[in-house]
């Protein structure tokens, strides 16, 4: 054979075998990234490749940032978290012990005081009773159980929540309604934990002096299931629209202020997400999303 063939067959021997090379480092990088968008979308952020070349350091750098902003979001929840806990605390604590302390000082040798003292005593069960109710709270937000799920249809779940809530609503003047485009959804979700959420934005509408609340359900681009729950009732004031999901913080006088932490903690259990998408003059719109 003569020496240029031969130069030839080894010259296209070889790139043969670097496009073969090449096609399997990309199929390998391709499982990567989508084993790494797996991972982000399920928050599990403790994988790491080998920094053997270029491409793993680059998934390994965007895995670093994720992890910091996650850091970062999480620090930021936990101070907010500890400001209004601190706050109601100290609402409730620092009466008590002014009270008590002027009570004890008002006493004189023989036990009299200038004080009404049932007045103050039944001021202090109120506020030790208040704490306790504080504390209750913190309990059930701290005890979201866990998902029973199963196989649901939205329409039917939707209007079950539509009924125990007519009577609620119309004595309050106000309508809710039902719309979709698409019937017969089907979402894979606790029965229960879904419906108390629908019933906690429902009410939540009620008290913000809502007259409509419409319920609309369909399928996202990315073949989700999406709930929005809007009504026209006073719109949450811009600078509460982002801390509206931290517990204990409530805008209303007597709210507890856990009620969205929790939906949040269950449409998360859900690995699903609950959004405010808008709250103006118009309308105040909540969004679920099942994947």
């Amino acid at each position: 054979m003569p020496l240029y063939l031969i130069i030839i067959l080894i010259v296209l021997a070889a790139v043969l075998a670097a496009v073969v090379a090449t096609v399997r480092t990309r199929r390998r990088d391709i499982k990567k990234v989508a084993y790494m968008m797996d991972a982000l979308e399920d928050g599990e952020l403790n994988f790491r490749f080998q920094d053997k070349n270029r491409f793993n350091r680059t998934l390994n750098r965007i895995r670093t940032i994720f992890e910091k902003q996650r850091q970062a979001h999480e620090q930021d929840s936990w101070t907010k978290l500890i400001r209004v806990l601190t706050h109601e605390i100290m609402n409730t604590v620092a009466p008590i012990a002014s009270l008590s302390d002027a009570m004890a000082k008002s006493l004189d040798e023989n036990g009299h005081s200038e004080l009404d003292m049932k007045a103050g005593l039944e001021t202090i069960s109120d506020s030790s009773k208040n704490l306790i109710g504080f504390v209750q709270n913190y309990r059930q937000l701290s005890g979201v159980a866990r998902p029973v799920r199963k196989a649901l249809v939205l329409d039917e779940l939707i209007t079950s929540v539509l009924a125990l809530n007519s009577e609620q609503a119309a004595s309050c003047g106000a309508e809710i309604s039902f719309q979709t485009k698409e019937p017969d959804l089907i979402i894979y979700a606790d029965e229960g934990q879904i419906s108390q959420i629908l019933i906690n934005l429902i009410k939540n509408a009620l008290q913000a002096g809502a007259k409509h609340i419409v319920i609309s359900a369909g399928m996202g681009d990315e073949d989700d299931v999406f709930v929005r729950v809007a009504n026209d009732g006073e719109p949450i004031p811009v600078s509460a629209q982002e801390q509206v999901f931290i517990p204990f913080y409530t805008t209303k006088k007597e709210g507890s202020g856990i009620g969205l932490s929790i939906s949040r903690q269950i449409m998360r259990n859900h690995n699903g997400t609950i959004e405010l998408l808008r709250s103006d003059a118009s309308q105040t719109v909540f969004e679920l999303r099942f994947r």
